[in-house]
């Protein structure tokens, strides 16, 4: 099929559209890309919630160029505005530090959260299909079983899923963080709405046909398609994973993850405040890589999946 026929075909599309529009009384949407610029009220909004997202950062930065001298004379106010060589010694003093080990606790929240993410977001998925796809008997009780698990506040199974973790030996292993949170409810709501939209029936159709089986179907056709829901997914899912610090706090007790540094840098760095913030923009530092270098894949699947729907 050329190039020169798919053009042409769009263009009698797009002129029957027009002429029903306006047979109708319908002005034809303008296609404009001045008329959807933000004005500066929408830029103004945005400037000040990035400023506020990442001023707590930014002073943690600032508290870890400072000794504690310096933030005890500076009451009320940043001790200063851009960070000094006091920062980069801090560093060293806090990976130095004999208390617990930073690269450790770095390691296990990276093994963590990648593996929670990539399981929730392929069970996600596959769970997501079924429901919005597939038809078999007890589908809307079992997705509505499924919802009502939002409802409950995650403490009220603290107790219980700590026995279980006792029964099977995994306390103070990565295992009690990994296992607990292979699923999750919310993911499965988020891709069966967004496959519901994004994932046409003609295509199912059309690889059963061919002679596809549901698993090659849901890997070669649902996966795809649901590509930029994933995207978002995994971001969110490792996002919480790696803040995670109730449930670490319960199940571990000489394994450390990077949320669980912040009390140990207080036990460890008592009379330094600086050496305290320092260790704080550490443990914080990561996520914000993480945003920035997958910042453009998840806006360029999302506007991919606009595209293609």
């Amino acid at each position: 099929m050329s190039t020169a026929f798919i053009e042409n075909t769009a263009g009698r599309g797009a002129a029957r559209y027009a002429k029903k529009r306006a047979a109708r009384g319908r002005p034809v949407a303008s296609h404009n890309p001045s008329a959807r610029r933000p004005g500066w009220v929408t830029y103004g909004f945005l400037t000040v919630v990035i400023v506020l997202s990442v001023f707590p950062l930014y002073a943690a930065a600032m508290y870890g160029s400072s000794t504690t001298t310096e933030i005890t004379r500076s009451v009320g106010n940043l001790p200063r505005w851009l960070p000094t060589a006091t920062l980069w010694q801090n560093f060293g003093e806090v990976f130095a530090a004999e208390q617990f080990s930073i690269w450790i606790a770095f390691a296990n929240s990276l093994l963590v959260a990648v593996t929670v993410s990539a399981s929730v977001v392929f069970f996600s998925t596959l769970a997501g299909f079924s429901f919005s796809k597939l038809r078999f008997p007890g589908r809307r009780a079992l997705y509505v079983a499924v919802l009502a698990t939002l409802i409950i506040p995650a403490q009220v199974g603290t107790i219980p899923l700590f026995v279980m973790m006792n029964e099977f030996g995994w306390i103070d292993s990565l295992l009690a963080l990994i296992v607990p949170g292979l699923v999750a409810a919310f993911g499965v709501f988020w891709m069966t709405q967004y496959l519901e939209e994004a994932l046409p029936y003609e295509l199912i159709e059309a690889a059963r046909v061919d002679g596809a089986s549901m698993l090659r179907t849901f890997w070669s056709i649902a996966l795809p398609a649901a590509r930029p829901a994933a995207a978002t997914l995994a971001l969110f899912t490792f996002i919480g994973s790696w803040n995670s610090f109730f449930w670490p706090s319960v199940v571990m007790r000489s394994q450390l993850t990077m949320p669980l540094v912040v009390p140990q840098l207080r036990g460890a760095f008592t009379s330094d405040t600086g050496l305290v913030m320092a260790g704080v923009f550490l443990v914080a530092a990561p996520l914000l890589i993480v945003l920035v270098l997958a910042g453009r894949q998840l806006v360029s699947g999302v506007m991919a999946g606009a595209v293609k729907g």
